[in-house]
């Protein structure tokens, strides 16, 4: 790395060519779930970087020779963008963004349930749009945010950040300029709730104490960019919780709605039932008045069914007459004679 003179990339009072200061961040947002087509996904813009990753997966393996028995395989691709730097970039992938790849991989692994989903693959897709130094950190950053998004189980979301050397001076997060006409670059990816240290690379020279300076500096930076992520998935997560409050207050008031509608329907039925109950209240009004109550207890008597005492007593006069029919004994001898 060679020093430009004409650009002062730090002054003797620790004031960097951008105006930050030797701990200082520069602006970092997150956006969660921007792509409809994939299982998660997450955009990051810090500062000129804009960084865009998706994940698919957990999902069946192709081809399976790949599978790993015993838990899944984390398949990251970096790419840069034809586009994303100054001089236009060959499509083909390089070694350098191979290594990225693997190295990425690597990192986000310690941070995944992998045994939970065997013989499966879970592939992390990142897309550089535009790139302004520290691209690695950011493409980790933004990787483990979408893992989230995609519902895959880990123990921690992952937070990368670099720091490098400045002539004698050790600053945070460096920018392209200062990543390129710098004398060293330490990124570092962690993981701030197990206080694991998952990814440290180291190109140019540190001192000891320059090395433990830029730890220092990295693991609080680190703890500040993990609140942000959590603050984009909060974000997010309210914002579908209030959209599906919104939809089961609005099917509430349409059933409130169906009821308060069927209620006038119900009184007009209620209404055409009227007449079939003055009707029964006029016949009940007939019979309970004592003139009619006479005139039925006659029709009563009149139509009163014979019972079978009444049956016996017609029947016995033709026994008798059946018996008077009947030879004697006088009678025979009369016959003879």
């Amino acid at each position: 790395m060679s020093n430009n003179k004409e650009v002062v990339l730090i002054t003797k009072d620790g004031i960097r060519h951008d105006g930050r200061k030797k701990d200082d961040l520069r602006n970092i947002s997150f956006e969660v779930g921007v792509l409809d087509q994939a299982d998660g996904s997450a955009l990051i813009e810090w500062g000129k970087n804009k960084i865009l990753v998706a994940v698919y997966g957990p999902r069946e393996l192709h081809p399976k020779h790949m599978a790993l028995p015993d838990r899944a395989l984390i398949r990251c691709e970096y790419r840069m963008a034809t586009f994303s730097v100054s001089d236009r970039k060959s499509p083909a992938p390089k070694r350098r963004e191979k290594e990225i790849s693997k190295i990425l991989g690597e990192a986000l692994e310690p941070a995944i349930f992998n045994y939970l989903y065997p013989r499966s693959v879970i592939d992390v897709f990142i897309e550089i749009l535009q790139a302004d130094g520290g691209s690695r950190v950011a493409s980790v950053t933004a990787a483990s945010l979408a893992l989230a998004d995609a519902g895959v189980p880990m123990r921690d979301l992952v937070v990368g950040c670099a720091a490098g050397r400045l002539g004698d001076y050790v600053v945070l997060d460096l920018d392209d300029i200062e990543d390129k006409e710098g004398e060293g670059d330490l990124p570092l990816a962690y993981l701030p709730q197990l206080d694991q240290i998952v990814l440290l690379q180291s190109d140019g020279t540190f001192t000891v104490d320059q090395f433990k300076e830029a730890l220092d500096m990295l693991i609080p930076a680190c703890k500040k960019i993990y609140e942000k992520q959590r603050a984009a998935l909060t974000t997010k997560y309210s914002r579908i919780t209030e959209e599906v409050v919104d939809t089961l207050d609005d099917t509430d008031e349409k059933d409130h709605g169906v009821e308060i509608a069927e209620h006038p329907i119900d009184e007009q039925k209620a209404e055409e039932k009227k007449p079939s109950e003055k009707k029964v209240d006029e016949k009940a009004a007939k019979v309970e008045d004592p003139k009619n109550l006479a005139k039925e207890s006659k029709k009563s008597t009149e139509k009163a069914p014979e019972t079978h005492d009444d049956k016996k007593k017609e029947k016995k006069p033709s026994s008798k007459k059946r018996e008077s029919k009947k030879p004697t004994s006088e009678t025979k001898e009369e016959v003879k004679k």
